[in-house]
């Protein structure tokens, strides 16, 4: 049995179950590492290195690499593509397009390259930006479509959004906004708010359903049908096109 993978493909759908119809509840972008702690048929359960979320893959969709390699790439300080979209040769000259939040282990800046097993990797592009910050990062993603579990620019669910956008800035949040809560420190009133606080929110039962990145004191990206901004107040997010609330406030948390 395969112990330890990466991915070598642009994203790598993981799924509730092992088949093709079962849920997708989080992708594997491009570079990411991960442990195989089971296989069945021509599936693989998988540990995912960089959240430890886990689920099931594609055997044929894995790239073995030894432990000390994953070791290696967990452990060390990965560079990771700015980008929205991404252009990388591989060792065939064929082209592979890398979403933003795409990691390049040991990327060599002087030949623009990196190696995965004995597979070298071109950039053929600038694949950073000059001057980073969340704002302008976070809006690379408007209009993307939802998609529940998704992760990258052609489908994104609200935590996933959160979680890309974070690791691009070299921090890492768990998964889902249930568990996104946990990090940064509370802030307690929307007027001391600043663009990159966390904004949760709650249904009925009081139960996280809902995250975004705040712009400012009076606005909110967010993934919800497709990535928009849309009005922020201590009542929750108020959807422009609907004119009405959408979401109900729970919590602001600062992680940056």
């Amino acid at each position: 049995m395969i112990k330890y993978g990466i991915s070598e493909l642009s994203v790598i759908p993981v799924r509730k179950e092992p088949n093709d119809k079962s849920e997708m509840t989080t992708q594997i972008l491009f570079g990411e590492v991960f442990q195989v702690t089971e296989a069945q048929g021509g599936w693989s359960n998988i540990n995912l290195a960089f959240d430890n979320y886990e689920g099931w893959i594609e055997s044929k969709s894995i790239s073995k690499i030894s432990k000390d390699v994953f070791d290696q790439i967990n452990s060390g300080s990965n560079i990771v593509t700015q980008n929205l979209l991404n252009v990388v040769l591989n060792h065939k000259n064929e082209q592979i397009i890398l979403p933003v939040g795409a990691t390049l282990p040991n990327f060599k800046s002087n030949s623009k390259s990196f190696v995965i097993n004995e597979n070298q990797y071109q950039i053929s592009e600038n694949i950073f930006e000059d001057k980073l910050n969340i704002v302008s990062l976070s809006k690379q993603f408007l209009n993307s479509p939802y998609l529940w579990g998704g992760k990258n620019p052609f489908g994104i669910d609200c935590s996933g959004f959160v979680q890309v956008v974070y690791k691009v800035l070299g921090i890492k949040l768990s998964r889902d906004a249930n568990q996104q809560i946990d990090f940064g420190e509370t802030i307690n009133f929307i007027s001391e708010i600043k663009a990159g606080d966390l904004a949760f929110f709650d249904n009925e039962e009081g139960n996280i359903v809902h995250v975004g990145i705040v712009l400012n004191q009076h606005e909110i990206i967010h993934a919800s049908g497709k990535v928009r901004i849309d009005k922020l107040d201590q009542q929750g997010i108020y959807n422009i096109e609907n004119k009405n609330y959408s979401h109900k406030l729970r919590l602001i948390k600062r992680v940056l």
